[in-house]
């Protein structure tokens, strides 16, 4: 207390021989947002905190300032005055980050029994990612498969899967309604406007719901700049990919926007028939009401127009013949979403957010994956028929948070309400495919007007979640949380012949989930933590009233136990952390291949999923710094069979998969990167980065292997950082610089095995111009 008195006395005596006192702005370096929290200090030790605007006062001309942030590089400011704004640049080991995603609340990472990845500002501004896997896959634990043209599909404590096991958020809302999920989903996402990325490993159900099984990926937007600022690109790459990316966003008095978006075109690129067009934008304003109240409001649209050329048989893949077995399929999204958030505090303990928010969503396609052929029991070539179809829905919903705080062993209890109402339609039309048999080439379509499916949906998901902190000792904390979801479909069918379902029909998914974590701070930034929890997974609406879904449908459950730790070491310059995970699965979805080449999804008994994740950060010297990332993991059916049919004879037998290895579920994924940012070249980068997926079976059944593959990238760039040219930026990205050929996925069948092939080598240009007023 005497030490703040003196500090007091100090400063009135400065502001008096000075004759003013200003007020100092801490931003981040690359969003130039306001960093509330910061610590300045000076030579004797007095300290200050930035407040919510990342704002501090202090007399003008004060020298020698230490400004510093859990997450970030310090830095130190000889003198101020009226005009100083004072930015951190994000550290490279980042011992500890900040983050959201673990309660909907800023906290440390060492507060959170749970296995959490941050991709930070810094990671993305370097990367320059055309794709969101390009950032994604430097996450341990984590395989996001790209499949072209933003279109993808997920591995995170599973398998290489399609099935609604991942949660994708945009600011802690889901950008889909429980049943409605996309395994491309993220196509979705403005990758241009976003800030930080949180990964969440492992079933999140307690907290965020429905599929956040396999893991839940959050996206956090940009918020408005605490200066006028903004950014635009350009670039290009050797097959045709152009791209253009701008934003800008400014603060004044109690008002903020942000705006961002980016645009895409790809015509004649390395893959037939692989043309593509997108649009993506957000909007993100701030009104502080008072120093107690704020109001946010957000908005982002996205546009999709791809060609799809689909998969490849083994020889044309192997002899690098890229060209599509037809010229007619595509895929159109349009996606919208909206929302406005309330925040109070009420004091220094209690703290209420409320948003509301909406959705409006369209997929229409021709899919590639639904073209089939029709062959007699001899197995020789009959027909080839396909379908159109498109799937709609739009939601209006609600989520309430409360936070208080509580003297009695530094607890905390969170509590909430959420509620989404997301009516959809849904249609599928049957086509008939002209085929060159000889050639194996889809010549046309004749669209018969007779309707597959054709129905609408009353989706209604109501849940309310509480979570409780406590402190009972110093180094422990002990995490408890609950969430009920009830999950409502109302089907309306709009056939009445030709269908196996009644015109009308509901069903109710309910489930308590329940977690259960702890962590244990042994110090000197050592820590452990573990973890119970189960996530669930009702059936999705397509599986559940498709016409071409044989199977009824169970919901899944899953049990997971969790323990890992954290460790620095070399004063600081090296970070280690580790999970140990077990997830057991209960009438797991799984897909399974039908005779004709087309998917359907079935009930597994039991399935396992044990592995490891890890990742290491070391920097010996502030310019240099390495990463590896990796997951080595075991996937394997417990207690899973299939009926298959013998044609010949026209009996049905069963195939028992017990203790088999999942399909599709490499036993390593590994990601390293070493970069060097020289000191006596301040803006200069150049990184280099290594992909490893290991062999995996492709059938269940593991007589059939894919050997997987390694591919090298290597990134430079440069960015001005003082004179007339600061803010102008160049860079060159080059991966998979070896040429190696690969594919992203592979799936067998009887007739053989078809290979999604990733791209060739390819070279990206970029240029760029950012500027902040300072």
């Amino acid at each position: 207390m005497k030490k703040y008195f003196i500090y007091f006395l100090l400063s009135l005596f400065t502001t008096a021989a000075l004759g003013q006192t200003i007020t100092c702005t801490v931003t981040d370096a690359i969003t130039h947002e306001p960093l509330a929290g910061a610590t300045i200090s000076d030579n004797n030790g007095i300290a200050l905190k930035t407040n919510t605007k990342g704002q501090f006062n202090i007399a003008s001309g004060t020298i020698n300032l230490h400004v510093s942030m859990v997450g970030y590089m310090p830095n130190t400011v000889n003198a101020v005055n009226a005009s100083s704004v004072i930015e951190l640049i994000p550290s490279t080991v980042d011992l500890q980050p900040v983050i959201v995603s673990a309660s909907r609340e800023g906290e440390s990472r060492q507060d959170a029994p749970i296995a959490i990845s941050k991709i930070s500002s810094a990671q993305i501004n370097d990367t320059r990612a055309t794709a969101l896997y390009q950032l994604l896959n430097k996450t341990a634990g984590v395989y996001m498969v790209d499949l072209g043209n933003e279109q993808h599909t997920m591995a995170i404590r599973q398998p290489i899967t399609y099935n609604a096991l991942y949660l994708y958020m945009e600011d802690g809302l889901p950008i889909r309604p429980t049943g409605i999920f996309n395994h491309n989903s993220l196509y979705e996402i403005n990758i241009s406007g976003v800030k930080d990325i949180e990964v969440i490993k492992g079933p999140a159900s307690s907290l965020y719901g429905s599929n956040a099984i396999g893991g839940a990926v959050n996206f956090i937007i940009q918020n408005p700049p605490a200066v006028p600022s903004g950014h635009i690109s350009l670039q290009g790459d050797t097959h045709n990919y152009r791209r253009l990316d701008a934003d800008a966003g400014f603060t004044s008095g109690k008002f903020g926007l942000y705006v961002g978006g980016y645009t895409t075109h790809l015509k004649n690129g390395w893959q037939d028939y692989s043309d593509f067009d997108k649009h993506s934008v957000n909007f993100k304003s701030a009104y502080a009401v008072n120093d107690h109240t704020k109001i946010t409001a957000a908005a982002s649209y996205n546009y999709l127009n791809t060609q799809t050329p689909g998969s490849l048989d083994s020889a044309h893949f192997y002899s690098r013949s890229y060209g599509a077995n037809q010229r007619f399929t595509y895929r159109k999204v349009w996606a919208f979403r909206a929302n406005a958030k309330l925040e109070h505090a009420w004091n220094q303990k209690n703290n209420t957010f409320v948003t509301a928010f909406y959705r409006d969503n369209s997929t229409a396609q021709l899919p590639s994956y639904y073209i089939a052929d029709v062959r007699d029991n001899s197995g020789n070539y009959v027909s080839s028929n396909g379908q159109v179809n498109d799937q709609r829905f739009h939601s209006f919903g609600l989520l309430a948070q409360h936070r208080s705080n509580f003297d009695f062993l530094h607890s905390r209890l969170i509590a909430g309400l959420y509620v989404d109402d997301s009516p959809s339609s849904y249609y599928a039309q049957y086509l008939n495919i002209t085929k060159d048999v000889a050639n194996n080439y889809y010549t046309g379509f004749t669209n018969t007007g007779t309707y597959i499916d054709n129905y609408t949906i009353k989706l209604f998901n109501t849940a309310a979640y509480t979570q409780y902190e406590v402190n009972p000792i110093d180094p422990l904390r002990i995490v408890a949380g609950l969430r009920y979801d009830r999950v409502h479909y109302n089907f309306n069918n709009a056939l009445t012949t030709g269908t196996k379902y009644k015109q009308q029909e509901t069903n109710d998914f309910n489930i308590l989930a329940p977690k259960l974590g702890l962590t244990y701070n042994l110090g000197h930034n050592k820590g452990l933590y573990a973890n119970y929890s189960v996530g669930f997974q009702p059936p999705e609406t397509s599986g559940l009233y498709s016409a071409r879904q044989l199977t009824p449908l169970k919901q899944a459950t899953f049990n997971n136990y969790e323990l890992g730790g954290w460790l620095s070491l070399l004063d600081k310059k090296m970070y280690i952390e580790v999970s140990l995970y077990d997830l057991e699965g209960h009438n797991e979805i799984i897909n399974q291949l039908l005779p004709d080449n087309t998917t359907q999804n079935q009930n597994a008994g039991a399935t396992r999923h044990r592995g490891i994740e890890y990742s290491v950060t070391y920097a010996p010297v502030s310019d240099l710094s390495f990463r590896f990332s990796g997951t080595n993991a075991r996937h394997t059916y417990v207690d899973y069979s299939e009926v298959a049919t013998n044609y010949a004879t026209n009996t049905s037998y069963t195939i028992n998969y017990n203790h088999k290895r999942m399909n599709n579920a490499p036993a390593w994924i590994a990601n390293a990167e070493l970069s060097y940012k020289p000191y006596y070249l301040p803006g200069f980068r150049i990184a280099g980065e290594w992909q490893h997926i290991d062999q995996y079976f492709t059938n269940p059944a593991n007589t059939k292997t894919y050997p997987g593959y390694n591919i090298y990238n290597v990134r430079l760039g440069y960015e001005v950082k003082g004179g007339v040219w600061r803010g102008a930026g160049i860079w060159v990205n080059a991966m998979n610089v070896t040429g190696k050929l690969y594919a992203s996925t592979v799936t067998s069948n009887q007739y053989g095995d078809t290979y999604n092939a990733a791209p060739p080598r390819t070279f990206t240009l970029g240029i760029s111009y950012s500027f902040a007023k300072n």
